[in-house]
Formats: structure tokens, C-alpha cells, sequence
């Protein structure tokens, strides 16, 4: 099959132990980043299978319709920039391991990496350093602290396990559900959301964007945080109230942010308001990006491309298309 896999910046695919499942496969591997319907028509023509890095691009109707020889888009995780509607009237195959169940080590991992950054302030200490200074600042100790999650997932329990080594206390507020297993995990429950934002000393979200989330943390949210926490963005920049995050940087609460995720991707304006703050810890949404995760991830997503070319698709979101086929013609 012709296989098109788009926005592999580094040219890291290739070079994966699971890139070999691809093996009789015609494949494509662009390195770039477009979003232009014109340009993606003009290099997907002929493809057969779209491979996605996440949501790095988006795959609307206007660019489905004009690739008629596309059967397939194999990707892991949520799927909000694919027009799903679109690709079950025009007979193609949505595949998304979804991971449930599966930890995510490497943006956990990173959550705590951008935590003591900003804690400490690593980035602006070494710049001080690279500038011919010294110290530059004073930072924070993180033992005895309240880590509030906001959220309470595969991801976020991860990162409450890690809480344990720093001797901080957890703190959680999510969906009902959610909220039930980190009490039998042994976490404390907050009573309510604003009381989570209120006595976190740093507070992680970790929840996925749906219609029912964007901008659930509001600038009213903010407001409730401490003089000196620290506010951690390692999901979806959509989770926050627009503008509200620099906003509330600049009015003091909370003290501090340390963010992965912003609202346009790839983010190449340097004049980004968050990019402007020294209060801020900033880093280009590189939660996943670990060789590690990714042999996981596109192994799971290459199998799916196995899978359907036997015959056999695996984790289809649109199951709609395959009854299509079943179905009697003119019934």
C-alpha cells in the first residue's frame, strides 16, 4: 500500500525498530510542517494510508474529498483534528489506539522535569551563567508542598507515584469516577475545584480536551492560586481560558508557569506572550517525544496498518464504514 506519514521532523521514524513492520509497504515520509489544503492534496496524492504524529496537522473534509485513493488514517490518541463525520461518508478507515490503560512515562516524566525547572529555575539560572554572571535568584524546595492534579488518568496517576520521592503530598480533583480511584490510591480529594487551585502549591492538569473541557481552567481559577505556586501545562493548551494564563503571570497568581502545550503548533512567533514572561518555562510539546514512547506508539500504529491491509482493521473509530461494506447495495 502507499503509505504518507506526515510531520516527522526529525526523520526519527525511519530509524525505529517498528519502522520494519512496514516492510512491502510504499512509504513517504515528509519532514516539514504544512497545513496548507493545496500543498497536503498536491503530496497525499495517490496515498492510501495517512500516517499522523498526534495532532500536528489537521485532516478536515476539503482535504479528505480530494484524495480518492485514501483508505486509511493510522494514528494513536485522541483524534479531535480529524473530521470523522468526513471520512465515514467518504469510506475511510479511522485507526486510533487509544491507550487505555497504558502509563504514559514519558510525559510524566517531563512534568516533573518542567516542575523543578521552574521550581528552581534552571533555565534562567543557566542563562545568567552563559551571561557571565552567577546566581541569579533564589528558588523553591518542593518537599512538604501540595501538588493539586487536575485530572486523575493514566498520566496523571503516573505523576502522583513520582509525588512520593519529593515527599509532597497529593491533592486531586477530577471527574467523579476519577476522583474515586485516587482516594483508593491514597490521595486526598478536594472538596471542590476551586478549593484544588486554592491550596495547590503546584498544580498539574492532565485532561483531555474535549468540548466539555476547553478553557475549563479559567482566569477565575488562576486567580485562587498562591503567591509563590507554580501552574503546569503538559495536555492541551485549549484546557485554559485564552489569554488567560499570561494574563494571570503577569498579575502575580499564580507566581509562576512551566507550559508544553500552546494554542497554535508548531509555535514559531516569538513574541508569543508566554515566550516574553521570565516567570515562565516553556517547551515545544515534547511530552511523548522519547524514542522510548515512540517504538510504543507507532508500533501500535503500524499495526494497524498491518491489520487492515490483511483484512482485519484494528481500533476503528468510525466501525460505521466497515458495516458500509457489508451492507447489500441499495439497501
Amino acid at each position: 500500500m502507499r503509505v504518507s506519514i506526515l510531520d516527522d521532523y526529525f526523520d526519527t521514524l525511519r530509524t525505529l525498530d517498528c519502522f520494519a513492520r512496514l516492510a512491502g509497504h510504499d512509504v513517504t515520509v515528509w519532514n516539514d510542517h504544512v497545513q496548507d489544503v493545496d500543498l497536503l492534496a498536491e503530496r497525499l496524492a495517490g496515498s492510501e494510508v495517512l500516517v499522523l504524529i498526534r495532532e500536528r496537522t489537521t485532516i478536515d473534509a476539503e482535504l479528505l474529498e480530494r484524495l480518492p485513493d485514501l483508505r486509511l488514517i493510522s494514528q494513536r490518541s485522541v483524534h479531535p483534528h480529524i473530521d470523522i463525520e468526513a471520512c465515514t461518508r467518504l469510506g475511510i478507515v479511522v485507526s486510533s489506539d487509544l491507550h487505555q490503560g497504558s502509563p504514559s512515562f514519558a510525559t510524566a516524566e517531563l512534568t516533573w522535569g518542567l516542575v523543578i525547572a521552574a521550581m528552581r529555575r534552571i533555565p534562567q539560572q543557566m542563562a545568567s551563567l552563559r551571561a557571565g554572571r552567577w546566581q541569579e535568584s533564589v528558588g523553591y524546595s518542593l518537599g512538604g508542598r501540595t501538588l493539586g492534579l487536575f485530572g486523575y488518568g493514566r498520566i496523571s496517576r503516573v505523576v502522583a507515584g513520582y509525588a512520593r520521592a519529593f515527599d509532597m503530598p497529593v491533592l486531586v480533583w477530577a471527574r467523579e469516577e476519577s476522583r474515586r480511584r485516587a482516594a483508593d490510591d491514597g490521595h486526598e480529594v478536594a472538596e471542590t475545584k476551586e478549593s484544588l487551585f486554592e491550596r495547590s502549591d503546584v498544580l498539574s492538569v492532565h485532561l483531555r480536551l474535549a468540548p466539555a473541557t476547553r478553557g475549563i481552567v479559567t482566569a477565575g481559577d488562576l486567580a485562587r492560586m498562591g503567591l509563590t505556586s507554580l501552574f503546569v501545562n503538559t495536555s492541551r493548551a485549549g484546557l485554559v481560558e485564552p489569554g488567560a494564563l499570561a494574563a494571570a503571570l503577569v498579575a502575580g497568581r499564580p507566581a509562576m508557569a512551566a507550559v508544553d502545550v500552546f494554542d497554535e503548533e508548531p509555535l514559531r512567533d516569538v513574541a508569543d506572550p508566554l515566550l516574553q514572561l521570565d516567570n515562565v518555562v516553556c517547551t515545544p510539546h515534547i511530552g511523548y517525544v522519547t524514542r522510548d514512547e515512540w517504538e510504543l506508539q507507532f508500533a501500535d500504529v503500524f499495526d494497524q496498518i498491518v491489520a487492515y491491509a490483511a483484512g482485519t482493521p484494528t481500533n476503528v473509530v468510525n466501525p460505521e464504514v466497515l458495516e458500509q461494506r457489508l451492507r447489500p447495495p441499495g439497501s
